[in-house]
């Protein structure tokens, strides 16, 4: 037993020469972008800071507030409602309303605006049967208002699952101990269930902004000023890359700001259960108007974040499917899976590698691994995107100098390929599998790890023969979780993506840039049928696990 226990107290391994190598991959491209704010500035960024700069941070500041309040406030109320009362079609609402994750912001922009533009079926329907022509004004999403509205009802679902989660966990004494002192369901909800469940709260709403600032297809096809928006534009409209890079290092200051802020707000305060007899809360049985009123809420923002934006685009894609389906449609399809898959794959892979020797070795450098892990999905993807390019653009550099020495002719191949693509992508997401991949080698603990050391087997052995096999439904659900993001993501994929290659979120962007809304409807509909396949299988995976 000592054997076996002194070799996974071991800190020099191959499970820590592999951490530390996919540690310092994600390190070093948020380091550089941090350096180079303290650069040498030109005269692009005098000009950004002294005109542009305050427009940028007024316009993400105010998306951030507001898309936080909002989100928040149907998150928090709907994961109340669903956990705390039964009503008709509660089964249904409880994991529909997770399917807006399915629709991507700026695909939700699309449609949106495709249905109440000028030429849109509400306002033909009112011009055309009603004899009413509306004011413009009252019907433009294309401002800070509208993309408030979008990010929203399409990003709400965060707030939503991760408070369901927390609340389907409490003890119903706590409920029932509420309304004993007489508290009605409005009191208990905000002396009670508010405070107990401020962390997963303020957790959930802190994903909300993040996601905000990653964001550039709303901001964009709206046109209004963000940060994402004025690096691409910097990059490629102004060609310059040193002033890109400390727009991006003063968005990741901004979301460090913003991570303390979340580390402050969450308070000192935990709670957590004084016996083992832990009773779930059992749903309160509403019957007449006050079930059918939590129904039709329920319903009306399944059908504003869903049903509505899905069968506008579902109209759009079955008119246009016969000039956009096509043999260079399919290869878009085999490419974003592809993609896809390969990026899945490989974050899986890194996961359990840091999670294994994460579990087996605690110590402070392990607790700093585990963290750093998470970095990457925490920066934007235009600044992920900036730092990516600079150090391939440096990379070819040497290697070019390599060939010349050699008396080779030099040759483009890292910045050209899907390499630095599938490389942004481990940085961006490997947060998502970490998370899945350590939340079951938790589950799973270390004692059958210990038992199979004791025999005799090696830490690979072990880890292929015993872990791998007890870790499947782990790995499957972070595979899922990063391929669902993976296939959605936009500016990442914009930025980096070769020459002759795109993915369907791409293919979609440039449809709609291109004000051809209805042919990218096709594209927008298979990400979220696949998206929302993937969502109704992980809901359901993580509804027969037992706690």
């Amino acid at each position: 037993m000592r054997h076996g226990v002194r070799t996974i107290k071991s800190k020099f391994n191959i499970w820590a020469i592999l951490s530390l190598i996919f540690i310092a991959i994600i390190l070093i491209p948020n380091g550089l972008i941090a350096v180079n704010v303290f650069t040498e500035s030109n005269e692009n960024w005098q000009h950004i800071k002294e005109y542009l700069l305050k427009e940028y941070i007024t316009n993400t500041v105010i998306l951030i507030s507001f898309t936080a309040l909002f989100s928040m406030m149907i998150g928090v109320s709907l994961a109340w409602f669903v956990t705390m009362f039964e009503f008709p079609f509660r089964r249904f609402f409880k994991w529909a309303l997770i399917l807006p994750l399915a629709i991507p912001p700026y695909i939700g922009a699309y449609a949106y605006h495709g249905l109440i533009n000028y030429t849109g079926i509400i306002q033909s329907k009112l011009r055309n049967d009603f004899d009413v022509t509306v004011n413009q004004d009252y019907f433009s999403i294309m401002n800070n208002q509208g993309a408030i509205f979008i990010f929203s009802i399409f990003l709400f679902p965060y707030v939503y699952t991760i408070t369901k989660a927390f609340l389907q966990n409490q003890s119903s004494s706590i409920i029932e101990n509420a309304r004993l002192l007489g508290s009605s369901s409005f009191e208990t909800f905000f002396r009670v269930i508010l405070p107990i469940s401020r962390a997963a709260i303020v957790g959930s709403v802190t994903l909300v902004v993040l996601e905000v600032l990653n964001d550039y297809g709303v901001a964009n096809y709206f046109g209004i000023q963000t940060f994402s928006t004025a690096i691409f534009r910097t990059w490629y409209g102004m060609k310059d890359l040193d002033s890109a890079l400390k727009l991006a290092g003063a968005l990741m200051f901004l979301v460090i700001f913003i991570l303390v802020l979340e580390k402050v707000s969450r308070g000192r305060r935990r709670f957590s259960f004084s016996t083992t007899k832990v009773r779930p809360i059992q749903p309160k049985k509403l019957k007449g108007v006050k079930a059918w009123l939590l129904a039709g809420y329920c319903f009306t923002v399944f059908g504003v974040a869903f049903l509505i934006p899905f069968t506008q685009l579902l109209y759009w894609a079955f008119l246009t499917f016969e000039s956009v389906f096509s043999s260079e449609f399919i290869q878009l399809i085999y490419q974003s899976v592809f993609i896809a898959s390969i990026a899945s794959i490989l974050i899986v892979i890194i996961a359990l590698i840091i999670g294994n020797y994460t579990r087996l070795h605690k110590s402070l450098l392990t607790s700093l691994i585990s963290r750093v892990t998470t970095l990457g999905y925490s920066i934007p993807g235009a600044a992920i995107a900036i730092s990516i390019i600079t150090i391939f653009v440096a990379l070819d550099g040497y290697l070019a100098d390599l060939y010349r020495t050699l008396q080779i002719e030099p040759v483009i191949i890292l910045r050209t390929s899907l390499v630095m693509l599938v490389s942004a992508y481990i940085i961006r997401f490997l947060a998502i599998g970490y998370n899945a991949v350590d939340a079951g080698y938790e589950k799973m603990g270390n004692t059958f790890t210990e038992a199979s050391r004791t025999l005799g087997f090696s830490t690979v052995k072990t880890f292929f023969k015993v872990d791998l096999p007890m870790m499947k439904p782990a790995i499957f659900g972070g595979f899922i979780l990063v391929f669902i993001d993976v296939l959605k993501e936009l500016p990442l994929t914009l930025f980096l993506q070769p020459f002759n290659f795109a993915t369907l979120a791409t293919q979609a962007y440039k449809y709609a840039n291109d004000e051809r809304v209805h042919e990218a409807a096709l594209a927008s509909i298979l990400i979220i049928i696949v998206s929302g396949i993937f969502i109704f299988v992980s809901h359901k995976l993580l509804e027969k696990e037992p706690a």
